[in-house]
């Protein structure tokens, strides 16, 4: 109690983060576990079935077996991993820059995350419109490589590749900005000494040197990797402009938990399936945490 009160001034600056915590994280996260173990519909009374929701969501949900827990491990293994190892290479690229012209560079990779839904209902639909003027249809036509214009965004082989191609395009966001940082924290004597002692080329200075000096950094973007991918599932609804895509195309996780929640209204189900995606979020971020962790064991 003696150091409680001792503390007490720095506890009231730690005050306004942790309620802020506790209400927008902490209470969320204890009404969705609690609402998955029940039946509700946002209006009537809460009804208690135990694990029904989760019994259900393994066993009977086929959508969501066949199509919505698939697309997510595809998407995230392609534009997780992808998109981080891009944010590094093109993060290394540029910091080889002189300094004038770097943060030219940076801004035009990083402007795309910071426009993504102008980008997205903009560029990329104009580009993928289903009729002869849209840019790709218009390319290939005159190119001659097809017959007539592809409904590029309505139809099921095309959907996801072009969701993927996109969400690399938006991936150089915050997680780029912090390897960059992390690269102009690195110590240049240690690629003299790293030369002295056998390294002979700059892929050995990236594997050897670059990456273990800077994984704080790595591990931040790997962190913000893994949340911004499990949670996409906007990006099919602004591609197609509908909340449900063709055939469950593009159908992930968090479409699946916005049509059982904002369209069947069921609330008790959509949570469960929340606290399913918060569970692998958990242990992707323990994988991240247990690679990139920069504590040395004595």
């Amino acid at each position: 109690m003696a150091d409680i009160r001792r503390d007490a001034f720095c506890y009231l600056f730690l005050a306004p983060f942790l309620i802020c915590f506790i209400v927008f994280i902490v209470v969320p996260v204890v009404m969705a576990a609690t609402l998955g173990f029940t039946s509700y519909n946002g209006f009537g009374s809460l009804h208690f079935i135990g694990f029904d929701n989760y019994i259900a969501l393994f066993t009977q949900d086929i959508i969501f077996l066949t199509k919505a827990l698939p697309n997510t491990f595809l998407f995230a293994l392609i534009v997780g991993p992808g998109g981080y190892a891009l944010s590094f290479l093109f993060a290394w690229l540029i910091h080889q820059l002189p300094i004038k012209i770097r943060d030219y560079y940076t801004l035009a990779f990083y402007a795309p995350s910071m426009a993504g839904a102008v980008a997205l209902s903009v560029v990329w639909i104009a580009a993928f419109s289903g009729d002869r003027v849209g840019y790709v249809n218009h390319l290939l036509l005159s190119m001659g490589w097809i017959d007539g214009p592809v409904v590029w965004l309505q139809d099921p082989k095309y959907l996801m590749k072009i969701m993927i191609g996109v969400s690399l395009w938006v991936s150089f966001s915050v997680g780029f900005l912090a390897m960059l940082a992390g690269l102009q924290t690195v110590n240049r004597e240690l690629y003299e000494a790293g030369r002295i002692d056998g390294i002979s080329n700059r892929l050995q200075e990236v594997f050897y040197i670059t990456i273990p000096s800077m994984k704080p950094q790595m591990l931040f973007s790997a962190v913000m990797t893994i949340v911004s991918t499990l949670k996409a599932g906007s990006i099919s609804t602004q591609l197609t402009g509908m909340a449900i895509t063709p055939q469950y195309a593009g159908h992930l996780i968090i479409n699946h938990i916005d049509d059982y929640a904002f369209i069947r209204f069921e609330l008790g189900y959509a949570s469960s399936i929340a606290v399913m995606l918060l569970i692998v979020s958990y242990f992707a971020m323990r994988f991240a945490y247990r690679l990139f962790d920069s504590k040395e064991e004595l």
